[in-house]
């Protein structure tokens, strides 16, 4: 009876095994949007931005990310004043991301660059200025995110953004209000 009990649990298990899918590739870039680093950068910036009630292309946003990719936003903690920062992947993003983008909309926008390359590495500080509406003159938002980027031969890939947003106690240096590339 054991043998039975058992034979049938394995069978169970590999049957469940064989009906599983792998999970799916993500969708492949558009080469104009990982040729370059100025391209990978524009393409960033354009896929998280939006009107409210406006869907993002989740899927061309996840095609720009390596698949160890984190982003990492940081910040103050209003209640406890410690600094502090968060991991996520790019599906962790979305997911957090998306409902306030749909309510709200979101308009990033880069400011200013600083890029250093190194073979197949790139820093970019990227000021940012942010819009609830692309018609917006004011924006609501000022930061700087910080691109690590990697080019393994055939196009570029997101590592990571790291970023803060500008806080009146930790204003954007005026060194990062302009381009230096």
């Amino acid at each position: 009876m054991k043998r039975i009990i058992t034979i049938t649990i394995l069978v169970l298990a590999i049957s469940a095994l064989a009906g599983a899918q792998a999970p799916q590739a993500p969708k492949e870039a558009a080469a104009a949007d990982v040729a370059s680093v100025d391209a990978i950068m524009k393409a960033v910036y354009e896929v998280i931005s939006g009107d409210a009630g406006v869907p993002r292309d989740w899927d061309r946003f996840r095609s720009l990310f390596h698949k160890d990719a984190r982003l990492i936003p940081s910040g103050k903690n209003a209640q406890t004043g410690v600094f502090g920062a968060r991991a996520m992947t790019p599906d962790e993003y979305v997911t957090r991301a998306a409902p306030g983008f749909a309510q709200d909309g979101f308009h990033e926008r880069e400011l200013a660059r600083h890029t250093d390359i190194y073979g197949n590495i790139a820093q970019v500080f990227s000021t940012y200025h942010a819009f609830r509406k692309s018609t917006d003159k004011d924006p609501f938002l000022r930061g700087i995110n910080s691109f690590q980027l990697m080019n393994d031969g055939k196009r570029w890939w997101v590592m990571t953004i790291y970023w803060q947003a500008e806080t009146p106690d930790v204003p954007i240096p005026k060194q990062y209000l302009r381009s230096r590339k």
